[in-house]
């Protein structure tokens, strides 16, 4: 499927563009599973462009819900015209499936069939529908008690002080997500700033 800039190009640098493409099981080695609530069928690959903390313009690749693709297109075009930094974008297979491991390498992705990290009954976690997306996991960690994951993001725990790359209310990156409808984990009583899904969940 061809390239299809989605906004103006920013002073010299190259317009957005978003590309959409299927997938099967082999695509997908340690991320998809027999059992899991959706199959390939279902999902897309989603090649985005994004600024990176370097503040020159990257191509990245989320795995998510076909139902979704257009919102996500629509965040990201956002983040990109106002230059919000994402530290990579890749998906959760370039870790052998592993969240800690994407978490630890700040990387930005969303489907992976998991649980929830949750207390309680084990349950489907919103990324195993391929509705969810964790952006800049460094930045934005997940805070339960006194666990915060990945450990690189106990030095990003002050969320009062607007770092590159993070979230926080009244911010572009939870404002570009609230905007399609999207809500963020960093609401919760055990905060996951890097958490935003269509769902709630």
């Amino acid at each position: 499927m061809p390239t299809t800039p989605t906004t103006p190009a920013l002073a010299g640098a190259p317009a957005f563009a978003s590309t959409v493409s299927k997938l099967t099981a082999a695509d997908l080695p340690s991320s998809y599973r027999a059992g899991c609530p959706v199959g390939p069928e279902v999902l897309r690959a989603l090649r985005l462009s994004y600024w990176g903390f370097d503040d020159h313009p990257h191509t990245g690749v989320l795995i998510v819900n076909a139902a979704v693709v257009n919102a996500v297109v629509t965040v990201f075009g956002r983040l990109y015209a106002q230059r919000f930094p994402i530290r990579r974008m890749q998906p959760v297979d370039a870790f052998g499936g592993s969240d800690p491991a994407s978490m630890a390498a700040d990387n930005t992705s969303a489907f992976n069939c998991r649980n929830a990290v949750a207390s309680g009954p084990p349950r489907w976690s919103a990324h195993a529908y391929g509705e969810a997306i964790d952006v800049n996991t460094v930045e934005n960690p997940y805070v339960q008690g006194t666990d915060v994951q990945p450990v690189a993001g106990r030095a990003f725990l002050d969320r009062g002080t607007h770092r590159p790359g993070t979230a926080y209310y009244g911010g572009v990156l939870v404002d570009a997500f609230a905007a399609v409808g999207w809500r963020w984990g960093g609401r919760w009583s055990d905060p996951d700033y890097q958490h935003f899904s269509a769902t709630g969940g």
